[in-house]
């Protein structure tokens, strides 16, 4: 290669980088880790990490497969692939095979191979998980932010994805849906996915449908768009949130038949990067999608619990006269402290990157600014991660409870004391304003 082309891509990848630091979300967790070495009290609201344990089940099938020291076919174990599509078949009824499903190490890591190997412009609706406009920025896509709403929950609305589309209808999009979703915990209702799906399918858009936190709907009433968009819809799954297990790094990907091509195009990038996934996490894996009773059992406490959580913290916001779009899953709340915005400025915090700085200096409180998520600096708006507890603990205290009584109103305070704590000293500090 001659010096002028090496310099050439040196430049692409300088403007590619440039500006780019550690992803939020792992910033936080550094920099809570930094403040709890040094002594000082810190609520971690930051990183969006499963507080419950993996279940015993998978633990096991792990340690029984730990001297799996083989490489893996590129695309995935075939009973892993087979459990993938079995589970996608039986908890969202849509058609799914073994050929059709790719494994990788971690969701996030085959989401950045779909846009590099796909050639198109990036639908984002704001706020939005913090990965994936990074991830464009490093390949050179182009991003389209889509602002939305907090009286429509920040739901992408049809109309505003038919009005980015019709401007240019040929043009090859993604579009990337994550629900119910991080960082607000909303979800999208059965109509609103028909309304989406009748709007792809017009202009013939990818849809990505992010559905890691599906499991973690509190009705269990999640729904897949890929029912109503089959032919266009990649659903996007893995271990770490609804079976607790995020350092694992296992992700899966399920393609429709018709996009076969764009399967095989991330295999063969998949083969000259990751090469394959850990082999013995793909077989606890096998176990995890397939299932059981208990693990029936594990998700039906883990949704009491995070539910009891939510509640407990409404409460509190709407004594607080706090807004935030209504939590159908997963453990993340994105509260709008606009109300306070006068007395904040008493403090000299006039964006949501202030406010989160000092809540976290002064006690300890660590959330995500909404800029982290797409949203305007002005914006007043912030993640919180409701996920400092023992989750273990939790569990058996629901468990304890059979499972079917609501957990009474001291639950949190008895069980999630880092949180009920948290708060108190959240209630407080503004109290103080």
């Amino acid at each position: 290669m001659s010096k002028s082309k090496r310099d050439e891509l040196q430049i692409n990848l300088n403007l590619n980088v440039r500006g780019l630091v550690t992803s939020a979300t792992l910033a936080i967790n550094e920099k809570c880790a930094l403040l709890k070495s040094d002594g000082k009290p810190v609520y971690r609201f930051g990183l969006g990490q499963s507080p419950f344990p993996v279940p015993d089940e998978v633990i096991q099938t792990l340690k029984d497969n730990a001297f799996q020291k083989d490489y893996q076919p590129v695309r995935g174990l075939y009973t892993l692939r087979e459990a993938v599509a079995n589970f996608l078949s039986e908890t969202q009824k849509v058609d799914s095979s073994p050929k059709n499903i790719i494994i990788g190490p971690g969701s996030k890591e085959l989401i950045f191979l779909l846009q590099l190997v796909y050639y198109g412009d990036l639908i984002i609706p704001t706020p939005s998980w913090v990965s994936y406009s990074p991830q464009a920025r490093i390949i050179g896509r182009h991003v389209h932010w889509v602002p939305t709403e907090k009286e429509e929950n920040y739901r992408l609305s049809p109309e505003k994805l038919d009005m980015i589309c019709r401007t240019d209808p040929k043009k090859p999009r993604v579009v990337i849906l994550n629900y119910p979703a991080n960082p607000t915990g909303s979800s999208y209702s059965t109509e609103r996915l028909k309304e989406l799906a009748e709007v792809a399918r017009k202009y013939q858009v990818i849809l990505v449908s992010d559905e890691i936190y599906g499991l973690l709907h509190y009705n269990n009433q999640h729904v897949s768009i890929a029912r109503y968009y089959p032919e266009g819809t990649i659903i996007s799954t893995g271990l770490s949130k609804w079976c607790g297990a995020g350092g694992w790094r296992l992700g899966a990907f399920s393609f429709p038949e018709n996009l076969y091509w764009l399967r095989d195009a991330i295999s063969t990038v998949a083969s000259e990067t990751f090469t394959s996934t850990s082999a013995p996490i793909q077989y606890a894996a096998v176990t995890a999608f397939n299932g059981g009773i208990w693990m029936d059992d594990y998700l039906h406490h883990a949704r009491r619990v995070l539910r009891e959580i939510y509640k407990f913290i409404s409460h509190k916001f709407d004594k607080l006269n706090i807004s935030y779009p209504t939590v159908h899953g997963a453990f993340y709340i994105f509260p709008d402290f606009e109300t306070y915005r006068e007395k904040l400025k008493l403090k000299d915090i006039y964006t949501s990157v202030e406010l989160c700085e000092r809540l976290l200096e002064e006690t300890g409180f660590a959330m995500l600014p909404g800029t982290d998520f797409g949203r305007q600096p002005e914006e007043l708006t912030t993640r919180i991660a409701f996920v400092d507890f023992n989750g273990a603990e939790a569990l058996e205290a629901s468990r304890k409870n059979n499972g079917i009584r609501p957990l009474d109103g001291d639950f949190v305070r008895n069980h999630c004391g880092n949180i009920s704590e948290a708060f108190e000293k959240l209630e407080q500090w503004l109290g103080d304003l």
